[in-house]
């Protein structure tokens, strides 16, 4: 009995198949037959669209709950990995408190007011630049109204471009790192290199061929290698310690093999900035 049924449906099966095709036949040669009634030409149609629609549909109802799986996989890995990057936020926001607080009260107990990496910031804009001095200096929209005074630094993005050098009122004159100007109040940079004391030195000028600034009057210069950061190192005064200057890119011996060069690629282009960050150096305690 079994083998019976068995066999009926694949007959029932083999029948349909038979029938659809010969449909398709039909409603191909009655598309081709322009005399053919219309009303037989649209019953195949319409009966092949039926059938096409009771396959398909099995079919793509499957497909789209896969979709909607692979979708809900998707989502519950980004979900993951963005409530990952908000606590590593957080932690880095609350060790950052901690150092602050800490640093807060270390000054108390030295009685200091400030420290080598103090320093508030003054937000201005570039006014005017000489295209005949163009390494030399440029001109800013804020003045000692604002709180801008001689020898503060400047800096645009990450990297320290130059110093005050004339206050008015409502303006102020920037001498660039970039100066050939050798009467020029040079920066005093160090290199933190692995295992020993960092290099000391100054920022003495630049190359236009290369693009680098030159870092010279050092002591040694055996551990500098290429890549390596040049900050202020704070001393003098009036710059505070660890702003970025650039990193470096070739040392350089003299004829003699007794001198070094540095030069170093500056951390913010020098060619194209039209908003810079003054400063401050001399602020109180929190």
């Amino acid at each position: 009995m079994n083998k019976f049924f068995s066999n009926k449906k694949l007959i029932i099966v083999m029948v349909t198949l038979i029938a659809v095709f010969g449909m398709i036949s039909v409603s191909i040669g009655l598309r081709n037959n322009r005399k053919a009634p219309v009303f037989v030409q649209r019953f195949g149609n319409d009966t092949l669209g039926i059938v096409g629609r009771v396959i398909t549909t099995p079919v793509n109802a499957v497909r789209n709950f896969s979709g909607n799986i692979s979708d809900l996989f998707n989502t519950y890995d980004e979900n993951k990995a963005l409530k990952a990057e908000v606590q590593d936020l957080a932690e880095t926001k609350v060790q950052n408190q901690t150092l602050k607080n800490e640093n807060r009260d270390l000054k108390k107990q030295l009685n200091l007011n400030e420290t080598l990496t103090d320093y508030s910031k003054i937000t201005a804009a570039v006014m005017s630049r000489s295209p005949v001095n163009w390494q030399n200096y440029l001109v800013i929209n804020r003045g000692s109204a604002s709180g801008i005074k001689k020898d503060m630094p400047v800096m645009s993005g990450s990297g320290l471009i130059g110093r005050i050098i004339e206050v008015d009122k409502t303006n102020a004159k920037v001498e660039l790192v970039s100066s050939d100007n050798n009467s020029s109040n040079r920066f005093a940079a160090e290199i933190s290199v692995d295992g020993g004391t960092p290099v000391s030195g100054l920022i003495t000028g630049f190359d236009d061929t290369t693009a680098t600034l030159k870092m010279s009057h050092l002591v040694t210069a055996d551990k500098v290698k290429k890549g390596q950061k040049v900050i202020t190192s704070g001393l003098g005064g009036l710059t505070p310690r660890g702003l970025l200057i650039g990193t470096v890119v070739k040392v350089k011996k003299d004829n003699y093999g007794l001198a070094n060069t540095i030069y170093l690629k500056p951390a913010t282009n020098l060619n194209n900035f039209s908003v810079v960050t003054v400063i401050n150096r001399a602020i109180g305690d929190d």
